[in-house]
């Protein structure tokens, strides 16, 4: 599949680049690592890596998810966060191209085991939280995220979820309201604990790529625009602003992603494009040697599988052929 034809213009985060997201204090501060961090990989890995992900962005599913020839420092990042009572650590990736978090819980059926990404993988045990409770089909978020109540739904039965991926990959399981446990900068650049009643994803069963051990993780943390996202969740609570950015080096393959507002560096901002599902920007030229190129007037407008989205999910940047094209032609040029 030419990712070209499926997304016009798709932008990784770069390094020293910050990505600022304001809807609209307390700051929550994520630690991120690179996944490919420190790993030679060829560009066709990379490649179908990303593929993979944007069969996700056009498959059916049943809930809403709402160059460098070697590029050594690329590809998804993750980052940990706390879950239950009491509280244990998990691993999960950071995606600002998909809304839900979720987590593999006890007894899942093909989850992965082990990870060759140095980290511990762990599954959620409901019941060994004191605080964790089952969303029953019943429930308001169940009925909101549906957009209506599931036939036959009885308040014993739990709101499950089950989402069918292009390359065949299979995640599904039920809904759980428990609590989180970030980290937190409060005044004086101290450093603390917040504690917020969510509802996310326990995962039951996992087929294809996400059964794979060779860069598994406990699960995926979706900053998508949705109600559903533990973002807005946490916003409606009035646990934080709808504010978030981040900044991800490339250098030592991490970075930070902040919930809250950012004083100090100063950063700067490009606006979102409104109503759209995903965080589009208004990508306007490109130049290269400090010529601008000659490009289609509408080449960037957003509209039904056109415009551009900042995505921490995909490894490499993408541009249709109308773009690539004169773009390596005036990069040749200098060589010729």
């Amino acid at each position: 599949m030419d990712l070209k034809r499926l997304l016009p213009v798709l932008l990784f985060l770069q390094f020293g680049f910050f990505f600022f997201v304001s809807f609209s204090s307390a700051n929550l501060v994520f630690q991120v690592h690179h996944k490919f961090a420190g790993r030679e990989r060829q560009l066709s890995a990379y490649k179908a890596h990303d593929v993979n992900r944007h069969r996700r962005f056009l498959s059916a599913v049943e809930i809403p998810l709402g160059g460098n020839g070697v590029p050594v420092e690329a590809g998804l990042y993750y980052t940990k966060i706390g879950l239950g009572t009491p509280p244990n650590d998990y691993y999960v990736q950071v995606d600002t191209g998909s809304d839900t978090l979720w987590v593999n819980c006890q007894g899942c059926t093909k989850c992965p085991t082990k990870s060759d990404l140095g980290v511990k993988l762990s599954l959620f045990e409901p019941d060994k939280s004191s605080t964790a409770t089952r969303v029953s089909c019943a429930d308001d978020f169940c009925i909101s995220t549906f957009s209506r109540m599931i036939d036959g739904c009885k308040k014993e039965f739990p709101c499950q979820y089950s989402i069918t991926y292009g390359d065949g990959s299979v995640t599904s399981g039920f809904y759980i309201r428990d609590n989180v446990q970030l980290d937190q900068v409060t005044g004086n650049l101290q450093t603390g604990t917040l504690n917020g009643s969510i509802v996310f994803g326990c995962g039951s069963e996992q087929s294809g790529q996400l059964g794979t051990s060779s860069e598994a993780l406990d699960g995926i943390i979706g900053f998508g625009q949705a109600n559903s996202s533990m973002f807005s969740q946490l916003a409606d609570a009035g646990k934080v602003k709808r504010v978030f950015s981040h900044c991800l080096d490339s250098v030592k393959g991490g970075g930070i992603f902040a919930i809250g507002q950012v004083v100090s560096p100063k950063v700067a901002t490009t606006p979102l494009i409104p109503n759209q599902p995903h965080y589009n920007v208004g990508l306007k030229d490109v130049e290269v040697g400090n010529e601008i190129l000659d490009l289609p007037s509408d080449i960037f407008d957003t509209g039904d599988r056109k415009g551009t989205i900042i995505d921490s999910g995909t490894t490499l940047a993408y541009v249709p052929s109308a773009v690539f094209e004169p773009m390596m032609a005036k990069n040749m040029h200098k060589y010729m």
